[in-house]
Formats: C-alpha cells, structure tokens, sequence
C-alpha cells in the first residue's frame, strides 16, 4: 500500500520529508546529519551530472579530483574563507592510533587544496587559463539538516579557475552562472532569478558572488546555484605567481562555482503535490511507464506481447514496463505517480481492439487521453516536449504570481511579514539595514537581479539611490 503522504498545506516540510522517503530517493543514516540518496534519488543526481558535466567539458573544462583531507593551515591561509566557514569544519585530530602533528580539515570545499597546488601548476601565462572541475563529496556541519536541503555531508561539483585578467575571470564566472540558468530552467523546468549576492551574503573569500534564485511551492527562496569571482584573494594567500608576456611577474584572477544535491530538493518543491513527485522529461529516471491492464479470462500474453512490443517502440526514451502481477493497476498507478513519472500509459482488451493506449499526464489531473498505437512513438515524445515546456511555464507563472513590490521601508517590512513570497524594491547596501530586516522579519536579500540595471531612490535611505534587490525567506 502507497502511504497517503501529509498534504502540502497543512505541513509542507513534513509533505517535502514524506515525498523523499515514500518514493524512495533518500533515508537517514545512522550518523545524525548525512543521508543515504536511494537509487532512484541517485538516478536523478546522475542525470544532472550527465547534463552539466557535459556543459562544462563544452567549455573547456576538465574534470579532476583533490583529496578529501585538508591541512588546517591551508583553510586559514584566507582570512576571510577561515571566518566563514569555521562554525561548520570537522577537524582529524588522530589517525592510525596517534595524534596527528598538524589536524586535518574534512573539505567543506576546495579552494584551499585547490589553490596549493595551481601554486605548483601555473608558472606561464601559457599555463592560463586553468579550467578544472571536481564531482566531489564536502562536509560542513550543520545544526539543522533537512535531507538534499541541508545536509552534514553532501554530494557536488566545484569548479576552479584561474585566469590572466579580471575581466575574463568576470566572463568565466557569468559564463557558469549562466549554464546553471540553462540547466534550471530547460532541464529542471524551474524559472530562477540571476543576481548579486549582498555583502553579507556573499562567499567567504569572494570578491562578487553570483547567485540562481528559484521560488518553492511554499513562497520561500532556494538558492540553487553560486558563481563566484574571487580576484585575487586565493592566488596571493597561496602565492600563486606566472609570467606574463613581457616576463613580469603577476597573481591570475580566479574563479569558483558549484551546484549540489539540493537540486534535487529543488526539484521536489518546486513541482510536487499532494500526490508525489511531478518530475519533467528531461530530468526523469522514468519518462514513460506502461501499465498492463489485464481482467480475469483476459488474454493476458496477447496483452504483455504488445506492451513489450510498446516499450520497444520506445526505446529511444528512458521507458518502464510494470509487469508485476502481485499488485493491481490502481496500486501501481499510485506508485507511479508517488514517482512523478510524466506519462503513464495503459493498455487493456478494449485499447487493443481500438488499436490504441491509453495516455495519462503526471503534471495535469484527469488528463487521460487515447492514442492510436501506430502513431505512439511521434506522439509521445512530442507530448514530453509539450510536458516539459508547460512545467517551465506553470514556474514562470507561480513566481511573476508572488512577486510583490515595496516602494518604502515600512511597506517593505509590511510584506514581508504578512506574506509569503518575493518582495522587490530599491536598496542602498548596508549591513545595518539588512540585519534589521531579517531580524524583523526572517527575510534575507536573495539577489541584486542582473536584468536591472537601472537605479531609483532606495526603501532604506531615501536620499540616496539604490539597486533593485529582491527580498524573501529561504532555506
């Protein structure tokens, strides 16, 4: 029996929880913090890797691996990168029954390892620009874990570069911001929002951090992706040095950039009800599931020859047949929408006779439709298509639908407060300012948006013009 899951509205976390470990995509480990991702969780992480590793191979990067213990001098080498992440290290203090002479950092991330050895890697400018990523592990100890979301140890990619100027290193740090926006929006079908971190937002160690803010079912924000240019910081602490072509020495401007697990709790909260899973086509272990419907004195072989006859005309999609006779159609039917499966194609005595299937949409209710077998293979992979964009739309919809704006200070808090959802307005940085808001309402600057550029007199110091900011709570 599929479990009823907690609905949504009456306890959205419990329902995010309930999703995770009814359609099996992760379980709590034994060590308080971590999770297992189960095989279907990890098929959909396979598929994310698959799309941007190819991205990043298109643009020149290469993937290599660095080890997972770090020296504690290197992470304090950067001042700034020690501050920000010391609350959530996890130090080796012993090893091999003895106590270590200098203890180990478990990678919370890899600028520092990273950065050592570009100092042995990088003399020339013929050496630039250095263009490496890592699919990788990272330890940071959280307080408070939520499975994908937040997690003590949690499965990525970094990527690392180093390059001649600032301006190329502004163009890297886009280019990869921009490639996150591709992946969202045409692979994962969410709408995301393209910015600037605020100061106190920021990277520890960055110079400008770069940010895909995307808008969850419940209204709250989830930051789906970084990009980050780090000038000079790391390349001067671990005095990385070349010569340039007139044979003067000089410190490369760098880059690092990095998506998560946490896709996948995106994912999730961004498409889901009540149901399960809504999963679109291109990210889908399963696109498509077909379900025999076979009612006693039924020819149950004629049937089952024809579905595998289905499934092989198919085969160019990433096609299920559940064939298991212990369970009936309406279980499995649950089952597959927990799953978030696109279509759902059913085939009985009477499909056959009409020479047709019968075809269910996962991302619409009661959409049950007919299509003639001989045109099956056409259709089908158009209607995942059409399934795909809609998804994109119905995000696009949600965000433009909850987005507000605050032309005062007051207003801006009033919102926030009252409301869930995005709140834009015009903003003069300052930390003060920013702190109050979040004090009194929990909301946070999600993003400087990249598409304005423009400024106006800002909510918080009126005398003076701002940026346009958006506003919300997040996780």
């Amino acid at each position: 029996m599929v479990k009823k899951l907690t609905p949504m509205s009456e306890d959205f976390n419990q329902w995010y929880t309930d999703i995770i470990q009814e359609a099996q995509l992760a379980d709590y480990s034994p060590v308080k913090g971590t999770m297992v991702i189960r095989p279907y969780g990890y098929a959909l992480w396979e598929n994310i890797q698959s799309y941007l590793d190819k991205r990043f191979k298109d643009t020149g990067h290469q993937n290599a691996y660095f080890p997972l213990f770090i020296p504690k001098s290197f992470i304090e080498k950067e001042a700034e990168h020690v501050e920000g992440f010391s609350p959530e290290l996890a130090t080796v203090t012993h090893a091999g029954g003895k106590k270590l002479e200098e203890p180990l950092i478990v990678r919370p991330t890899s600028e520092t390892i990273v950065n050592h050895m570009f100092s042995k890697w990088i003399k020339s400018h013929r050496d630039l620009p250095m263009l490496i990523n890592q699919w990788a592990n990272v330890v940071r100890w959280e307080m408070r874990t939520r499975l994908f979301l937040r997690t003590s140890e949690f499965l990525w990619q970094e990527g690392h570069t180093a390059h001649q100027t600032k301006d190329e290193a502004t163009k890297e740090a886009l280019q990869m911001l921009d490639i996150y926006e591709e992946f969202t929006e045409k692979i994962a079908a969410v709408k995301v929002i393209k910015g600037t971190k605020s100061e106190i937002e920021k990277f520890a160690g960055a110079k400008v951090t770069y940010s895909i803010e995307a808008m969850m079912l419940d209204k709250k924000a989830l930051q789906a992706g970084t990009s980050h240019e780090l000038g000079q910081n790391f390349s001067k602490a671990f005095e990385i040095q070349y010569s340039d072509e007139n044979n003067n020495l000089a410190h490369p401007f760098q880059t690092s950039w990095g998506v998560s697990t946490r896709l996948i709790g995106m994912i999730i909260m961004a498409h889901g009800d009540d149901q399960g899973l809504k999963l679109p086509p291109a990210i889908a272990p399963t696109q498509v599931v077909i379900i025999p419907i076979i009612p006693k004195n039924a020819d149950s072989e004629k049937i089952l020859k024809l579905a595998n006859q289905i499934k092989e005309r198919l085969s160019d999609l990433r096609v299920h047949l559940d064939d298991r006779e212990e369970v009936s159609p309406g279980f499995k039917f649950n089952e597959w929408e927990l799953k978030g499966v696109p279509i759902r194609l059913e085939l009985g005595p009477k499909d056959i006779e009409n020479n047709s299937v019968v075809v269910a949409r996962r991302d619409i209710e009661n959409s049950k439709t007919s299509i003639p077998i001989n045109t099956l293979d056409t259709e089908i992979t158009s209607l995942l298509d059409t399934i795909q964009n809609e998804m994109l739309k119905v995000s696009e919809q949600f965000l433009t639908d909850n987005t507000s704006h605050a032309e005062s200070m007051d207003e801006l808090l009033k919102q926030l407060q009252d409301s869930d959802g995005f709140v834009s307005c015009y903003w003069s940085e300052s930390k003060e300012d920013e702190l109050h808001v979040k004090e009194q309402t929990k909301a946070t600057i999600r993003c400087y948006p990249l598409e304005h550029t423009g400024e106006m007199f800002s909510v918080n110091k009126p005398e003076i013009q701002g940026k346009f900011a958006i506003f919300s709570k997040s996780y």
